[in-house]
């Protein structure tokens, strides 16, 4: 009988989270409710980031729990695309809401263009906001755009061999009395290489399941095993930050916004315009305000973060930038939110000029190599001289297979252009541009990049060169 209770009470209780799942609904003003409660908003950022590791976006290497948690009680963009595949300018793009053709650091040690653009800093300093950050600290310079408070705590330095980080200044930030709302952003360095913090012990070699683009080489799970460590780090300090805001009483009045930033520094991913490097994920909890456990297929770019925070914070849409508010999607007032999103890529100081161009919908993707007859190459990670570099074994293994050959030459070699259904094919496997029966859709895609660069002031192949001012930022 008393187990019989128990049961009942389980069942009871079950059904009333649910229906207060499913039932939520903001009411009729509000997206006008929402921008008027002035919360205060933190944000933390990864750092090359395959976000298909993550396991509320299906990965199977590891369970995420902390930012699955996060899924659970917020809302999970499936179509979070950065515009460019580099630290520097996804980091510009996020800050300025502006296209990196129109913030200038559209090669990632490029500065942004002027000392006269404004960023997030000043946007939500117009409406009392203290705008901060710790850690990561690219895209931070010219202090007259970028005025952040900074704070310590997380390290600045993404290629530093450990990522030690405290909170208590974190904690004296948020706890400020009398103080404005706060925008926090908590830049973190994981997992970007070297990969040398997290427990790669954690994770077994031979039963890592690597994307299909990659080549399967001893090397390559071992190396694997160590990104997942930093993934799993990333993962930790994502539930830090919100067991810190849970303590200080703050977690129930700020936003929490969780990115992925770009893809990994493996070939295929960051320094290309594959899925594997453009698209990122994007998960925001607001307590009240953000039905928990939704998930939207709407379309978003980084440049509309910006916009989107003005709109929470109050203020008013500011002309003249690429992005714009997300706002009515997280008040599911829109399932939709972009037609298209838009993709560059110039490879100068990654490696020898190779512009890339891309346009993409939620089904169909097209890229456009502008300099097709020349090899893909980055220092980082395919210099032939690295003898201990995983890429020689790529190469190498490609001499007696077939297959493996065809996954070295995707990578160095490619067609003026590429052409996929993303949905039957998210790897960016199987290139439908020479496919007749797809040409009239490849010209439609085509027509618009074209028109997306003219718009920007994109110079293509021509602009891909050394300029004389370079910022110099080592290892992004």
């Amino acid at each position: 009988m008393i187990k019989l209770k128990s049961v009942l009470i389980t069942l009871i209780l079950t059904t009333a989270v649910l229906i207060s799942i499913f039932s939520f609904k903001p009411s009729a003003k509000s997206k006008a409710n929402m921008a008027s409660s002035r919360p205060n908003i933190v944000i933390i950022m990864a750092d090359d980031l395959d976000s298909r590791q993550l396991s509320c976006y299906g990965g199977k290497n590891l369970h995420t729990k902390n930012i699955d948690s996060l899924a659970t009680e917020g809302m999970k963009f499936d179509q979070m695309i950065c515009s460019e595949a580099m630290c520097v300018p996804t980091r510009a793009s996020l800050f300025t809401g502006l296209y990196p053709m129109h913030h200038g650091s559209f090669q990632n040690h490029k500065p942004v263009y002027n000392t006269g653009l404004k960023s997030i800093c000043q946007y939500l300093g117009d409406q009392k906001y203290t705008v901060a950050l710790t850690g990561k600290d690219h895209s931070t310079k010219p202090v007259s755009v970028f005025p952040f408070q900074i704070i310590k705590g997380f390290e600045p330095n993404c290629v530093a061999k450990t990522d030690d980080y405290e909170l208590d200044d974190i904690r004296n930030f948020i706890t400020k009395k009398n103080a404005d709302p706060f925008c926090l952003f908590i830049m973190s360095i994981n997992p970007h290489a070297p990969w040398t913090t997290g427990d790669p012990g954690e994770f077994d070699p031979a039963k890592v399941i690597l994307p299909p683009h990659m080549v399967d080489t001893r090397d390559v799970r071992e190396l694997y095993c160590k990104y997942l460590a930093e993934v799993r780090r990333l993962d930790n300090q994502v539930g830090d930050i919100r067991r810190l805001l849970k303590e200080t009483g703050q977690e129930e009045n700020t936003v929490f916004i969780f990115l992925g930033e770009q893809g990994p520094q493996f070939p295929g991913g960051k320094w290309t315009l594959w899925d594997n490097g453009q698209k990122s994920s994007m998960i925001v909890r607001w307590p009240g305000k953000v039905r928990p456990g939704s998930i939207t297929d709407a379309l978003v770019q980084y440049e509309d973060v910006t916009p989107t925070l003005i709109d929470i914070a109050g203020g008013k849409p500011v002309k003249g930038l690429d992005g714009q508010s997300f706002l009515d999607v997280l008040a599911d007032q829109n399932k939709t939110h972009r037609t298209a999103a838009f993709g560059i890529h110039d490879n100068i100081p990654e490696g020898t000029p190779y512009p890339i161009r891309s346009i993409r919908d939620t089904q169909y993707k097209l890229l456009m190599n502008l300099a097709p007859n020349a090899p893909y190459y980055i220092k980082y990670m395919m210099n032939p001289a690295n003898k201990n570099s995983y890429w020689n074994t790529w190469v190498e293994k490609a001499k007696t297979s077939e297959e493996t050959k065809k996954l070295v030459d995707r990578i160095t070699t490619r067609p003026a252009l590429e052409f996929y259904d993303i949905q039957k094919d998210p790897y960016e496997l199987n290139n439908l541009a020479a496919d007749k029966s797809y040409s009239k859709l490849v010209k439609k895609y085509e027509v618009k990049l074209k028109e997306w660069m003219r718009q920007q002031g994109d110079e293509g192949a021509a602009g891909d060169r050394i300029y004389q001012k370079e910022n110099k930022m080592d290892g992004q």
